[in-house]
């Protein structure tokens, strides 16, 4: 049953369950002259404090998806919700206000900053949200270690394996407290071994930090970490009930 959100004014849910509440989007984009439906009415609900997987093919309209939740496009039609908030109602600059401080992004080609450090890298979001150095301090060091990368806080991107640049871009999107995660391919630039770790990581986070994730994906491994897997075809979800991962 889709459950009816109510809107606060502090923007929040009135009891609200859900991290995610896309309802009956559409996206579509203009290709030669003629219109191409990346999405279809999509509905989707996310709990709070799950690791949810987006699972579908190239094309299938996974990571439209995912930048209409993550504010960085517009639906065509249709609402979404993230946190109880209405992105319809938000202008351009409230939007990237609202990514800044209350989501985090990981993207399959890292988007690390060559010429930064790890510890850099891992700060800067917080430098654009104005904390103070003190604070900043703290958070950079907790979540490096967290990752594993506290003895690489001083190297750049070029001096890690792609595993440890995913696992600096993880501790990049979680360094603001946000209380949504996406992660587009976050295994795509990897090896088998070192995309396990990453999905593992990913589980432990939520688990211990009680964080949402939602990760866009054609890699089966992620069905062995998923709290909730969502199959998308053709611009639409065609598993009307969510397919629960395995028991670990």
């Amino acid at each position: 049953m889709t459950e009816v959100l109510t809107v606060s004014n502090n923007g929040h849910g009135a009891g609200d369950t859900l991290a995610v509440h896309a309802i009956a989007v559409t996206r579509t984009y203009s290709a030669g002259g003629k219109p191409v439906q990346a999405l279809r009415g999509v509905n989707l609900e996310v709990p709070r404090g799950t690791l949810t997987a987006l699972m579908g093919r190239s094309g299938s309209g996974k990571t439209t998806l995912l930048n209409i939740i993550g504010g960085l496009d517009r639906p065509t039609s249709g609402e979404v919700l993230v946190d109880g908030e209405k992105f319809s109602r938000l202008s351009d600059r409230a939007l990237a206000d609202f990514r800044r401080h209350r989501l985090g992004f990981v993207f399959q080609s890292f988007a690390l900053l060559p010429t930064y450090s790890a510890y850099e890298n891992v700060e800067l979001p917080l430098r654009m949200i104005g904390v103070g150095r003190k604070e900043r301090g703290q958070r950079v060091r907790f979540w490096l270690e967290t990752v594993g990368l506290a003895d690489w806080a001083s190297h750049r991107p070029y001096e890690l394996s792609g595993g440890q640049q995913q696992r600096l871009a993880i501790a990049r999107a979680l360094v603001n407290r946000p209380h949504l995660v996406l992660a587009d391919e976050p295994t795509g630039e990897l090896d088998t071994t070192t995309g396990r770790q990453i999905l593992a990581l990913f589980k432990e986070i939520v688990e211990r930090e009680g964080v949402t994730i939602l990760i866009a994906t054609h890699d089966p491994k992620v069905r062995e970490v998923a709290t909730v897997v969502h199959q998308l075809r053709d611009g639409q979800i065609v598993v009307n009930e969510a397919e629960r991962a395995p028991a670990q």
